[in-house]
């Protein structure tokens, strides 16, 4: 039997800019008179892509486009992206909230839906009065959420407030009742935007580690939704990365957090010079950066050892000693550090045909996106040659144990002393 709980095909979901409804009356004659004859709606054949930074020349906007995906039972995904990406719509129509303009969607199970603050209350009825509301809802009896009702109110944190109206509550303690019941209602699939966010610390730390615990030992399926990315790579396994209301990249949570921070990790990490690199005899051909342990194409992370790659030729010294200098530069251009082959080698670079590495310890850079100045020095002296951002470093957060800080660190760098009584 398939362990598929969830499946989208061709999803794709079209809104008219600036006004409510589906258009006007002459777009509804053209979709009625489509559908008699058997034919296609003729609005779903215009439209631009949802890119919230192109001026629009139509009146039709496709905020996702032919979305194709599965979810297996107990999986944790990840769905990341920039504002306005399509996340939340995909969301809706999960949620059933919204329907997709074309295409269908299969869910297997009862879904619980997080997805703004207040979802599914009613902000005249007390908080007690909408947990028993939201298991109806959700086809509980009545005897099945009084079962539940203590751990509820437990993890909730507002038992002083259960028998006051929701309307009187702040948003966090709206958030952390919402949450609340969504994860104890034994649903089989829950959907969590990030209104999570609005929660402190503390309760984010919380509801991430439930996410986890229904997860890995209940089998439930849990579609999340954040900007925090050391959450999502504390929690996923997998990520679904949207831009421009399409599918970028489905896979790995590292690589896809990868490309949400900084693109194509490949790209990033890898530069094959040109023939302004062949100088006095001296032939840099490329620079890479990469994880030590692993292949150019795997993104790094805070805890990574780094190795920096030199490929070149070198066969005419003329008498003069050669060195490679590297610049480290901040996110904002900011200069980190220096670093030379003049400290490491007598005698400067080795003739002939090589492959110079540097190694950086894991833990010395924060998350960030880092550039590397190159010059070629002749003579401990004079720089022959000088290129600005030959290459970048994309370092992204580690995997965090659930309960410790979440947040970023501030600075570039994470040095490491020694401490001592």
């Amino acid at each position: 039997m398939s362990n598929i709980v969830i499946k989208a095909t061709d999803i794709s979901k079209q809104y008219r800019l600036g006004l409510v409804g589906s258009g006007t009356l002459r777009d509804d004659a053209a979709r009625f008179w489509a559908k008699i004859r058997g034919k296609e709606d003729p609005t779903l054949k215009i439209g631009q892509t949802n890119d919230r930074t192109q001026k629009s020349n139509s009146d039709y906007v496709w905020a996702l486009k032919d979305i194709n995906f599965e979810v297996q039972q107990g999986e944790i995904l990840g769905i990341i992206g920039k504002n306005g990406a399509g996340k939340s719509t995909l969301l809706k129509i999960l949620s059933k909230i919204t329907a997709p303009t074309t295409g269908s969607i299969k869910i297997k199970g009862r879904i619980a839906s997080l997805l703004e603050v207040g979802t599914g209350f009613h902000g005249e009825l007390t908080g007690r009065e909408n947990i028993y509301l939201n298991g109806a809802v959700l086809g509980m009896s009545r005897r099945e959420v009084t079962r539940k009702l203590d751990e509820i109110v437990d993890f909730a944190g507002v038992e002083k407030y259960m028998d006051t109206p929701v309307k009187r509550y702040s948003s966090g303690m709206t958030v952390r009742l919402g949450f609340a019941v969504a994860a104890h209602l034994d649903p089989d699939i829950l959907v969590v935007d990030e209104v999570l966010a609005v929660g402190d610390a503390e309760f984010q730390k919380k509801a991430i580690g439930k996410m986890q615990d229904v997860s890995n030992q209940e089998g439930r399926t849990i579609l999340f939704v954040s900007h925090n990315m050391n959450s999502v790579k504390s929690l996923c396994n997998r990520g679904l990365l949207l831009e421009h209301g399409s599918i970028s990249f489905d896979g790995n949570i590292d690589k896809a957090v990868a490309r949400y921070l900084g693109g194509d990790t490949t790209k990033l990490n890898y530069k094959k010079l040109d023939d302004t690199w062949a100088l006095e005899g001296f032939t840099l051909k490329s620079v890479a950066v990469k994880n030590r342990k692993k292949t150019i194409d795997e993104p790094v992370a805070q805890d990574d050892d780094i190795e920096v790659i030199f490929d070149y030729e070198f066969y005419e010294a003329n008498n003069e000693r050669f060195d490679i200098t590297l610049h480290f530069k901040g996110e904002d251009g900011t200069y980190l550090f220096v670093v030379s082959t003049g400290s490491a080698f007598e005698n400067g670079l080795k003739l002939g045909k090589e492959k110079l590495k540097m190694y950086i310890p894991s833990d010395f850079f924060n998350e960030g996106e880092f550039t590397i100045d190159v010059f070629l020095v002749k003579g401990k002296r004079v720089a022959v040659k000088y290129e600005k951002d030959v290459i970048k470093l994309l370092v992204i957060p580690r995997k965090r144990d659930i309960g410790v800080y979440s947040g970023k660190e501030v600075g570039f760098i994470q040095p490491q002393f020694e401490w001592s009584y």
